[in-house]
């Protein structure tokens, strides 16, 4: 292999010129690219929840008035599903180890995916551009009458999420295209990383429904502008036809964001545990039931808007389906590690850490399907606390475990593995400390998006702040020692994890500009641990791809 003054060529030395990182093709430089970019959208949308919860520490106003408490939370919504949560795993992961695990030297179209990166860049400007038109209110589900009602802010926000859809659409595009013609040779169906199915299944999800929220966004601002009854009663819309559309958009974007989230779970157990995935088959093609089912379930965010009783039977039904392909990966991955030999590195915990959260908000998210109950805690901060144990504490919190599992990849350094562990109890303790006290203030009728509220909801309030202190903390803490690696961890080994997927066993670390000097050529599936004991016979930590695996 070619090499320079500091070492071998990598995709980070090859070329260091701003122009050379703005202009890439290189799939590897746009994953990075849009890892910065979704980590400052991460950062905003953290501080102003940070802001949300001192506000509510008491009743009453604290540090901001109503009119900046609406505005503080939409916009944290916004922030953190459209620019961080549903482009992250895809955008960041999905671009940087995708090619790496088929052993393809790219994406099928790198200037499609470069233009992706800048279609995404313009929405979010697009969208933040309704911090200066004026108000910004509603919530990120843009209800109708009154998020039109509000000023122009909303439109603006609505536009950005339009263009950040094709972005999302694109993205798909390549990636379904890149693992239908792109795979090593011998890279078959039934050997693939079940990190590569649940991005397929995400693509799918995001190529299908994206357009749906598209459509619905330009039918909001033609009825604004042009004064079309579309969705407003008072010029003869129907306000739940948008509920309608935007859930039907929506509930399929949950799984956009938790679909990936399950890949970087199943490659994590498979790697610390050890131990061939449990019951491989069946956690890749419950992906794609999921991806299926989830087409199916929007209507039970509208128990309560009026459909018919029939309509919220069956809706209730399939939301009770959707738990099994779910279950079917949560059994599987305890099975992993029951017959495996796990090692808690600092990726792992937070793999068991998702086990745990997820788990719970799987749960409650069966118990919101069950009519009567939904009923009872539709608005209700059991909703939130559902709804950020599933996002936060599914999407986010495997999104670190990857982090931490791809970082010697993506920079040849070693991070700091006793704070990545103390870092690791600190989030999973805020997280919980934060959101499970709202499912008890929730069961207890404290309404959720209300700027004030009875003293008798306080306690749950400080407790539920005091554990956003301590997420706060911990994340903090991830960002310091992840840059502080940059100037001084340890220069990482070709496989300092002993895993056995291409990105770790064909290509350096960092990886070639090119990804490989020669394709690869599969002869295994991508967790044959039995195949590889030879892998771990100095802890992990090897310097050559053992025969078996070549």
């Amino acid at each position: 292999m070619s090499e320079s003054a500091s070492g071998p060529i990598n995709y980070l030395s090859h070329d260091k010129s701003i122009k050379s990182w703005l202009l890439t093709l290189d799939h590897k430089r746009i994953g990075i690219m849009y890892l910065i970019a979704v980590s400052i959208a991460f950062l905003a949308g953290g501080i102003l929840a940070l802001l949300v919860r001192v506000e509510l520490m008491a009743p009453g106003e604290t540090i901001m008035s109503a009119d900046a408490y609406n505005q503080a939370f939409t916009l944290h919504a916004v922030l953190m599903i459209f620019t961080f949560i549903i482009p992250a795993v895809p955008a960041v992961m999905g671009n940087f180890v995708l090619p790496l695990q088929l052993g393809a030297k790219d994406v099928a179209f790198p200037r499609l995916n470069l233009a992706s990166f800048y279609i995404y860049l313009l929405g979010a400007c697009v969208a933040l551009g309704a911090l200066v038109v004026g108000r910004v209110d509603g919530g990120w589900t843009f209800y109708t009458p009154y998020s039109t009602s509000v000023g122009d802010g909303i439109l603006y926000i609505t536009t950005g999420v339009f263009i950040m859809g094709f972005s999302s659409i694109l993205t798909g595009l390549n990636f379904i295209v890149t693992i239908h013609k792109m795979r090593a040779p011998g890279l078959t169906w039934n050997r693939l990383p079940l990190f590569i199915w649940s991005i397929y299944a995400t693509s799918i999800v995001q190529v299908l429904a994206t357009p749906v929220i598209g459509i619905t966004m330009v039918l909001l601002f033609l009825e604004k502008f042009l004064h079309i009854g579309i969705f407003d009663p008072a010029l003869g819309g129907d306000p739940v036809l948008f509920q309608h559309f935007f859930w039907f958009y929506s509930h399929p974007a949950v799984y956009i964001m938790i679909l990936p989230a399950f890949g970087i779970i199943s490659d994590l157990m498979g790697t610390f545990s050890r131990h061939q995935v449990a019951g491989y088959k069946f956690v890749a093609l419950s992906s794609v039931a999921i991806a299926f089912l989830g087409f199916l379930v929007w209507g039970h965010h509208m128990f309560v808007s009026g459909q018919s009783a029939i309509s919220s039977t069956i809706f209730s039904l399939i939301t009770y389906l959707i738990g099994i392909p779910t279950a079917v990966k949560v059994i599987n991955w305890v099975a992993t590690m029951y017959k495996g030999s796990v090692q808690l590195k600092t990726p792992m915990l937070y793999a068991i850490a998702f086990l745990f959260t997820f788990s719970i908000g799987g749960f409650t998210g069966i118990m919101l399907g069950v009519l009567a109950i939904d009923i009872h805690l539709h608005d209700t901060y059991f909703v939130v606390a559902h709804f950020h144990y599933v996002m936060m504490g599914g999407n986010v919190i495997a999104a670190l475990g990857g982090l931490h599992y791809w970082w010697p990849k993506m920079t040849g350094r070693m991070f700091n593995e006793k704070l990545g562990k103390l870092a690791a109890a600190l989030v999973f303790i805020g997280f919980n400390l934060t959101f499970f006290p709202q499912f008890i203030m929730g069961a207890q009728g404290m309404p959720r998006r209300y700027y004030d509220y009875l003293p008798e909801f306080q306690s749950y309030h400080l407790w539920s702040t005091y554990g956003s202190w301590v997420l706060g903390v911990g994340l903090f803490l991830i960002l310091g020692y992840l840059i502080a690696s940059l100037i001084n961890g340890k220069k990482a080994g070709p496989n300092p994890w002993g895993a056995l997927t291409l990105e770790w066993t064909h290509t350096t670390t960092p990886p070639h500009p090119h990804n490989f000097t020669e394709t690869p050529i599969v002869t295994r599936g991508a967790y044959d641990f039995h195949l590889a004991k030879d892998l771990f016979a100095k802890g992990g930590e090897v310097s050559e791809v053992p025969s078996s695996a070549k």
